[in-house]
């Protein structure tokens, strides 16, 4: 292990997976898929009022999100039907290279930990793509904790549970910008994952210094 670090932290879908944007924004017609995912989802990068937001804090049970994001989607002129999603979730790949890499942190003697911004009634499903509990001293889901990423306090959450770890020597991977900013902001490094192999590069660099 690098005498820099002693952490090394990982979102769940978009960097142990591939992105399920593209699956999302399959239940909505009438507009592209950057304007279905605006009905859906919101302003991603904040943290704020709209129900996917309160939904990923656990706030809002999924029913109720279904209402209140049908109605924004009239209003956009966007319909949304989420029964075209049935069975999409079963084609989430998981990417094996950021898996493997988990398990060597581990190996290498760094805490691990996943930082999610996910959904209560979706946590069997995701959890089941891959051995958390092997993988990760701490699992750290915004709708268990009630603090979603980018908001910097879910970090520091994630630090206190693996043992109290300084910000300064754990470094966190992220495919949204917004979530990266918010890992910055919390005194963490940060890594966005845009092509997973050069952010595996840039991992490796990174606790070499």
């Amino acid at each position: 292990m690098n005498a820099g670090f002693d952490a090394v932290l990982f979102d769940f879908h978009g960097v142990l997976t591939g992105s399920p944007w593209s699956m999302l924004a399959s239940v909505g017609s009438g507009g592209d898929e950057e304007a279905i995912l605006g009905v859906l989802l919101g302003e991603y990068d904040t943290d704020g009022d709209h129900p996917w937001h309160r939904l990923e804090r656990g706030e809002l049970a999924f029913t109720d999100y279904l209402t209140e994001v049908a109605a924004l989607g009239e209003a956009a002129g966007i319909s949304i039907d989420f029964s075209r999603a049935v069975g999409a979730a079963g084609r989430i790949e998981v990417n094996e290279a950021m898996v493997d890499a988990v398990r060597r942190a581990r190996t290498e003697g760094y805490r691990t930990a996943v930082v999610t911004n996910n959904v209560r009634e979706f946590s069997h499903g995701w959890r089941s793509l891959v051995p958390v509990d092997e993988l990760f001293d701490a699992v750290v889901d915004s709708s268990e904790c009630g603090i979603r990423k980018p908001n910097p306090a879910v970090f520091h959450h994630a630090l206190s549970l693996l043992g109290d770890v300084v910000p300064d020597r754990a470094v966190f991977l992220d495919d949204a910008p917004g979530n990266v900013a918010g890992a910055r902001a919390a005194g963490l490094h940060a890594i966005l994952v845009d092509d997973p192999d050069t952010a595996l590069r840039d991992l490796a660099a990174l606790l070499k210094t």
